[in-house]
């Protein structure tokens, strides 16, 4: 007959240290939710850590995504009403200010294949404006201008099946501002983006 060997009591772990085990398990979870999961799943960021990391913009991204989804779904319902969002200021046709008369300073293009998703965002000041204007070579895209910072955000206009846009965005906060576009197509486009206007940094995020 087979006899196992119990541990004595001596062996056995304390209450005070099964409690302490408990507690830094606790905190390591809690430290992880808050720096990572949070960030990288919901780019939702409360130390920071998470933008120093580059898991905010991942997280926003997959948010966007996923409403971006959602809203595709609820469009393609019967009886769906349009969501409605804060337009972005259009510059003034007879103002001299437009798009076709603005001294860009920076313009990039960039590939979309079916089903891929690429955004560029602007570093601005609170109030300060940007020109921009960009089309789609070979089809058209969904996309939304929106603008984050650490714990704020803001979607000033979004739309599907485009071909091209141009206006002038307004930084409703200090942080980062600009464009988040989805090829919905079969083949695949190509964005053109040109920008002028009041920012600091321009940069694009895959």
């Amino acid at each position: 007959m087979y006899n196992s060997d119990f541990p004595s009591r001596a062996e056995l772990p304390s209450t005070g240290k099964l409690v302490r085990s408990t507690l830094i398990a606790a905190v390591s979870a809690v430290v992880l939710l808050t720096t990572v999961v949070l960030p990288s799943e919901y780019g939702v960021d409360p130390t920071g850590i998470g933008r120093v990391l580059g898991l905010t913009e991942m997280g926003q991204i997959k948010t966007r995504l996923a409403k971006e989804a959602a809203e595709d779904a609820a469009a393609k319902a019967p009886n769906s009403e349009p969501v409605a969002s804060p337009s972005v200021d259009k510059p003034d046709p007879n103002s001299g200010s437009t798009a076709d008369t603005a001294a860009w300073r920076d313009e990039m293009s960039f590939t979309l294949a079916p089903g891929q998703g690429s955004e560029v965002k602007l570093k601005m000041k609170e109030g300060e404006k940007a020109l921009y204007s960009w089309s789609v070579k070979g089809g058209v895209v969904n996309f939304d201008t929106h603008g984050d910072a650490i714990g704020r955000s803001i979607s000033y206009e979004k739309g599907r099946g485009v071909a091209n846009a141009e206006g002038e965005l307004v930084a409703a906060f200090n942080g980062n501002h600009g464009w988040f576009w989805r090829n919905r197509g079969d083949a695949d486009v190509t964005v053109v983006l040109q920008t002028g206007g009041a920012y600091s940094d321009i940069k694009r995020l895959k």
